[in-house]
């Protein structure tokens, strides 16, 4: 089983983190199920996305950074397209590495309790710093099925103990309702499930992975297998916050409250394991994302050994430290990386699509007439959501 899986599984990580918990809990507690539908519609987008830069990193051996300097003849397109990158990807993940370290601290706290408060975001800190400085990719790849495994047993068993109606349930997946009040919801669902930095990952560790384009189905195969569990576990999420009474719900935590006449005690123990896996796994592949687009965009051609690759995911992690323990918020940092993931979405998804369809980059393996239309689907549906998380960011739109 093992031998089988991907990098699929660190996209998933990644996805999952406190930001989704979240903005998964708000939904269902404010919606109900009514929008489970945005939630799978970005799933499916997760997954035609990242099976295509699965695939361009696959054939090429390179990662989408790498291809996208080596393509793009313009010099003056190739920097701008590069400065954007950079910015979103990197100032962007250091702005929310802190609400991901954020997330494992309050599970820690609902496991442990407050007693070490301080300490939780140093450790926290430590376990992600040391699993990137001496975990090869199997070893975090094995972790990360450790963890996603607790975190989807969390909820998915909570979930489970709710006993959600199935009619209304399968009304909110499949007949679409956009209430004026829920957009923005919306955008925050969509935010959190297609993330911009996960298909520079996802390209960067397929290739240390599968070596052979005989291997492609089963990066396929891990890609929509490993996107679909985390999708699941992100429904439950909401499935678990609708059956919560709104006056209830002042903070993710409050998620077991709802479920102790259930689950007891325990509730608030499962929930705890569940925000610390996210959090964790979140706060692991957001730094080693950047450093992956960092070690590309430079044209280092590093190994993840490399002291400038670890200064990259090393900085992030401290900066995401210390800003929990001085309770500094970087509220202006995290409006430009709302406004420059906005923007970098469309534009990466744009490149992405050119890029699997060019003969001489992909041979025989870029997209077929149906991927392509489902692929200009999800760039005008990236582009109108990007717009208006702009907007919102700004001010012009409230």
């Amino acid at each position: 089983m093992f031998k089988n899986i991907g990098p699929g599984v660190l996209v998933a990580a990644a996805f999952i983190g406190p930001g989704t918990v979240t903005a998964c809990s708000l939904a269902g507690i404010r919606f109900g199920y009514n929008l489970l539908w945005a939630l799978l519609l970005s799933i499916l987008a997760t997954m035609v996305l990242q099976e295509m830069a699965a695939r361009l990193g696959l054939i090429t051996q390179k990662g989408l950074g790498g291809v996208i300097n080596k393509n793009i003849p313009n010099k003056s397109l190739k920097v701008t397209i590069t400065a954007v990158v950079l910015g979103a990807i990197l100032i962007g993940n250091t702005a929310y590495e802190a609400g991901n370290i954020g997330g494992a601290v309050l599970g820690l706290e609902a496991i442990f309790g407050k007693a070490y408060l301080g300490s939780y975001p140093w450790i926290v800190g430590l376990l992600a710093f040391t699993l990137l400085w001496f975990g090869s990719y199997k070893v975090l790849e094995r972790f990360f099925v450790g963890l996603i495994s607790l975190m989807s047993l969390s909820f998915l068993i909570t979930a489970i103990l709710t006993k959600p109606k199935l009619l209304p349930l399968l009304e909110g997946l499949f007949l679409p309702q956009i209430e004026e009040a829920g957009f923005t919801t919306i955008l925050a669902l969509v935010g959190t499930t297609v993330v911009p930095y996960n298909l520079f990952l996802h390209a960067n560790l397929v290739n240390k992975k599968w070596k052979s384009f005989k291997d492609l189905k089963t990066a396929q195969i891990d890609t929509v297998i490993s996107i679909a569990v985390g999708g699941l576990v992100s429904m439950a999420i909401v499935v678990c916050a609708a059956s919560i009474p709104k006056s209830n719900l002042t903070t993710v935590m409050d998620l077991a409250l709802g479920l102790e006449p259930l689950y007891g005690k325990a509730a608030v123990f499962f929930m705890g394991i569940g925000l610390f896996a996210a959090g964790l796994t979140s706060a692991i592949t957001a730094p080693l994302a950047a450093a992956y687009v960092a070690n590309s965009c430079f044209n280092w051609n590093v190994a993840a050994i490399d002291w400038r690759f670890r200064m990259v995911w090393a900085s992030i992690i401290i900066i995401g430290v210390l800003s929990l323990s001085f309770n500094i918020t970087p509220i202006q940092i995290i409006k430009f990386a709302q406004i420059a993931n906005g923007v970098l979405l469309p534009i990466i998804a744009i490149l992405l699509v050119w890029m699997v369809n060019n003969k001489k980059i992909m041979s025989y393996y870029s997209n077929t007439p149906l991927q392509n239309f489902i692929a200009l689907l999800i760039i005008v549906f990236a582009i109108f959501l990007g717009l208006k998380s702009v907007l919102k960011v700004v001010g012009i739109l409230e």
